[in-house]
């Protein structure tokens, strides 16, 4: 394994203890798997990703790894979380798909690979390191020169704070209480510049309506609480 400053052991261990659910749509995860499909057709809308060069960066227990997969991509994905990564894998075994999972930070993994993948994804882990920056130019690090990166994260305001933290974990129990640090959401244009900063070009911010009673969900330009950033390395 390598590790990385830029982790928080008690985040790692706090999705540890529930890896077990990553793949039961009840479950904890229930609103990533809701928004998985959303999230993937976007992507892939804008990266195309049959044949490329992916690396899912906090790939977790591997629900976009296995959608990109699906889709044609070559995956790598990279975690520093054994218990999720362990889900993972075993979860190949029932989906049939071939993806290479790695218990490596994406700094360790961009100074070992630079400019090796096509796309970039880093979903739901901006929030949850202790130094959003630095993942952000390792994701930088690792696109190809004109390759693609998508992040997501959400934004930091009074809306998000009682919807995605009051609402999700204290009154609707959709997450784990404790799951989320408001203090450690960004908004939008402190992401658009830790991008900027890494050598990325932001090409789009959108918005991720999510209804947590139907269990749909759609893009949009409503940035408020969750939301996407697409940037480009610059050639």
């Amino acid at each position: 394994m390598t590790t990385n400053a830029n982790a928080d052991q008690n985040e790692l261990d706090k999705f540890g203890e529930v890896a077990h659910r990553w793949w039961d749509p009840n479950s904890e995860f229930r609103p990533l798997h809701d928004l998985n499909p959303t999230r993937l057709a976007w992507i892939d809308g804008h990266a195309s990703l049959n044949a490329k060069q992916v690396v899912d960066v906090g790939c977790g227990g591997g629900l976009l790894s296995e959608g990109m997969a699906a889709l044609g991509a070559s995956v790598t994905g990279i975690d520093l979380s054994e218990k999720a990564l362990g889900i993972a894998r075993l979860h190949l075994y029932e989906s049939g798909h071939t993806i290479d999972y790695r218990l490596i930070s994406a700094e360790a993994m961009a100074t070992e690979s630079p400019s090796l993948f096509d796309v970039v994804t880093c979903l739901e882990l901006l929030e949850h390191v202790p130094d959003p920056a630095s993942t952000v130019a390792a994701c930088a690090r690792l696109v190809k020169p004109g390759g693609q990166v998508f992040l997501s994260t959400i934004n930091r305001n009074p809306k998000a704070y009682m919807l995605a933290v009051v609402g999700a974990e204290y009154l609707l129990n959709l997450l784990p209480r404790g799951t989320h640090d408001y203090t450690r959401f960004l908004k939008p244009a402190e992401l658009s510049r830790l991008c900027r900063d890494a050598g990325l070009e932001v090409l789009e911010i959108a918005g991720i309506r999510y209804n947590p009673f139907s269990r749909e969900s759609s893009i949009s330009t409503d940035t408020d609480i969750n939301y996407l950033v697409r940037a480009r390395r610059n050639a």
